[in-house]
């Protein structure tokens, strides 16, 4: 909710993910674990994968209502007020984007 952006080292002390690792062992760290996954059975990853998801991702309805809610939400007045505002800074822009956090804060005080 707060629109804030968080760094891997943040993100695992809060428990969102389960490690953060330097970007010089990252590719080593996938390849690794790629590997060792590929050494299980094809049955019991498919299983497995399945169940992940079965208890991972939401139902295909919540994602529609999800939708819906934010199609309600962006046709707001003020929703709209704040999209124009947002365009007129530049937000459609990759710069823009990798500092969204900091720029919807920003934006709130105009």
């Amino acid at each position: 909710m707060s629109a804030d952006d968080y760094d891997a080292a943040l993100a695992e002390r809060y428990g969102w993910i389960n490690r953060a690792l330097p970007a010089s062992e990252l590719d080593g760290f996938v390849r690794s674990l790629a590997q060792r996954i590929a050494t299980f059975p094809a049955a019991g990853r498919a299983v497995v994968k399945e169940r992940v998801n079965a208890i991972a991702l939401a139902p295909v309805e919540d994602f529609r209502r999800d939708s819906d809610l934010f199609g309600e939400g962006v046709r707001e007045p003020a929703a709209q007020k704040r999209t124009q505002a947002a365009f007129k800074r530049g937000f459609q822009t990759r710069e823009a984007e990798l500092s969204l956090g900091r720029l919807l804060g920003d934006l709130a005080e105009h």
